[in-house]
């Protein structure tokens, strides 16, 4: 039988990090949905779609080539056979990416790749709206959340480690923004699921939050 874990999380409150750590602990597949996404902005801004033309958006869409490989406990996505890696992390595409997911047409068209993973493999599944909307039915479910101010510095240092230099005050405000865009959202806001363990990981380290969460799955699975 197959196993669904779902993390949900504001931006930088550590759910890609330990999803990925706990996909291999757990030998589960890990679905970075966040990176699907950046694929679909980045598609719209090198073809210049007006996110406003519905028509525009879903032809697009449609003419849109995006194939996943699974490979080494995750999955690859190409776009027109092109591996998606960094060109997906750059500043643009981090500013757009919101509204492009905020988009219904866009939401369908990924959510039903998502599910159609989830029925062939054990997944790991982060985002912001996995376990109320894309996998509601998950085995498990955790909400991980973190100061404003931790999520900042996190960031921070993770684009200091890549050579990018920026201030923690423009870092912190991009995030506000980016809470504030996608708790209000219409469609598919981010949202806590009523079942889900809310986990704050504000001054633990990822080796607590992964225990943690652990903990919890492999109790539940051994019984």
């Amino acid at each position: 039988m197959n196993i669904s874990v779902a993390i949900d999380g504001p931006a930088g409150s550590g759910k890609s990090t330990i999803a990925k750590i706990l996909g291999k602990r757990l030998n589960f597949f890990y679905i970075d949905s966040g990176a699907f996404y950046r694929t679909v902005t980045l598609y719209f801004l090198r073809k210049k779609i007006d996110l406003e033309d519905t028509v525009a958006v879903e032809n697009a869409l449609e003419e849109m080539k995006l194939n996943v490989v699974p490979a080494e406990g995750a999955f690859n996505i190409y776009l027109d056979e092109e591996l998606m890696q960094q060109q997906i992390r750059t500043r643009d595409v981090t500013f757009n990416v919101s509204p492009v997911s905020a988009l219904m047409p866009v939401r369908e068209r990924l959510n039903s790749i998502f599910r159609e993973l989830s029925h062939t493999k054990s997944v790991i599944m982060e985002g912001r709206d996995i376990g109320t909307v894309v996998l509601p039915n998950a085995s498990f479910k955790f909400f991980l959340n973190a100061s404003v101010e931790e999520r900042a510095r996190r960031r921070l240092k993770e684009l200091e480690e890549k050579g990018e230099r920026h201030s923690l005050d423009d870092i912190k405000k991009q995030i506000e923004r980016r809470d504030r865009l996608d708790s209000t959202r219409e469609i598919a806001p981010l949202k806590k699921a009523a079942d889900a363990n809310e986990v704050d990981t504000t001054g633990m380290t990822i080796e607590e939050v992964v225990e943690e969460i652990m903990m919890d799955v492999e109790g539940e699975t051994s019984r």
